[in-house]
């Protein structure tokens, strides 16, 4: 089998419900697809979610380098040869993790419809399923009910709500949140790098009533040992996120006994491939995985989810990014019911576009 062409594209999203979190307000999004095309009509599809502030890249030089270095190096290859073809187009991508996670992902899809399985059977198998939490950005208290309150009619039994701007006021959201909702929804908080030491000692406190599963990434990156004082001290699970976009990072936290846990992120390691050597390093260090996104397309969410439920470490899923974009191409690539996410049953990724579909 060989590669004849590689295409990729811009699709813009505003999302339906812009929110805010520690150091952004967002209201729109930018994926890049890209296509791998087999002389044996077999097409992988992918998707990248740069973005400036996580991962350092734009949706234009994304473009640029899919549609330019990366095709060149990947024409009349073998996509089967994965690892082979990873390591070709890696070194054009230094810096782009995203970038990398989409020519991942199309791999990945190729070599699932080949073996004719869904890719989380390929990779492992582990679950058929999974509970997603979904998003609460920052609002005031009662807006934050409110809205906690709707995304519980809709089905999700997860609530993660952002936070770190205000200390008090988040302690305050967080009570009435499980006042309102009772014991029976998942409750998370994500700090986004908003406070220090002290003040997320005082929110693991103050917060203590609400049982609340962990909290994300409470301080800041630039300062390791920070979030490992938190670790130590805390009362719940300390998750480390901005803290990890890379392997060498996971084996830092691991060593340093910085965190309790690790959202890993496809758009940040860069793909799947990567995401299982991280998983691995988190494991044999005792911390558990979190499998989380971006502002993603329901086509790289997909992607996520496959690794989610192959793997056994992996014991909570925050892939809620595609509920929001607004005309999604990929839209109905996974199923969301009851709370939980699972893929289609077809093989690789489960999701082509229309024109690809048997007729």
């Amino acid at each position: 089998m060989q590669i004849t062409n590689v295409t990729a594209w811009i699709v813009e999203s505003a999302l339906a419900e812009p929110y805010t979190i520690a150091y952004e307000v967002v209201d729109r999004t930018a994926n890049v697809f890209v296509r791998v095309e087999t002389n044996r009509g077999v097409v992988g599809y992918g998707c990248a979610t740069p973005d400036l502030e996580v991962t350092g890249e734009t949706a234009d030089k994304t473009l640029e380098v899919l549609n330019g270095a990366v095709r060149d190096v990947l024409l009349r290859k073998d996509p089967l040869r994965l690892n082979r073809r990873l390591a070709d187009v890696e070194p054009l991508l230094v810096g782009q993790p995203s970038a990398l996670a989409a020519v991942d992902m199309c791999l990945h899809d190729i070599l699932g419809k080949v073996a004719n399985l869904p890719l989380w059977v390929l990779l492992g198998g582990f679950r058929r399923r999974i509970i997603t939490a979904a998003t609460v950005g920052i609002l005031p208290e009662a807006e934050t009910v409110e809205r906690s309150k709707e995304l519980r009619r809709l089905g999700f039994r997860a609530l993660k709500l952002k936070g770190g701007n205000d200390v008090e006021l988040d302690i305050a959201r967080v009570l009435k949140v499980r006042e309102a909702l009772g014991s029976a929804v998942q409750l998370r908080f994500d700090a986004n790098q908003g406070y220090s030491v002290s003040q997320s000692l005082h929110f693991v406190e103050g917060t203590l009533t609400a049982g609340l599963d962990l909290i994300e990434q409470p301080t800041s990156r630039d300062h390791p040992e920070r979030l490992g004082q938190v670790t130590q001290k805390a009362s719940i699970p300390v998750m480390a996120d901005e803290s990890l976009l890379t392997l060498r990072d996971a084996f830092r936290i691991a060593r340093g006994e910085l965190a309790d846990m690790v959202n890993i992120k496809l758009m940040k390691v860069g793909g799947l491939a990567k995401a299982r050597r991280v998983d691995t390093v988190a494991r044999a260090a005792g911390i558990e995985s979190m499998v989380g996104c971006m502002d993603e397309s329901a086509l790289a969410i997909a992607a996520a989810l496959h690794f989610s439920l192959s793997q056994e470490n992996v014991i909570y899923a925050d892939l809620d990014g595609h509920f929001d974009l607004v005309d999604d191409p990929a839209d109905g690539a996974v199923i969301f019911e009851d709370g939980y996410l699972r893929p289609h049953e077809g093989s690789g990724l489960g999701w082509s576009p229309a024109e690809d579909r048997p007729r």
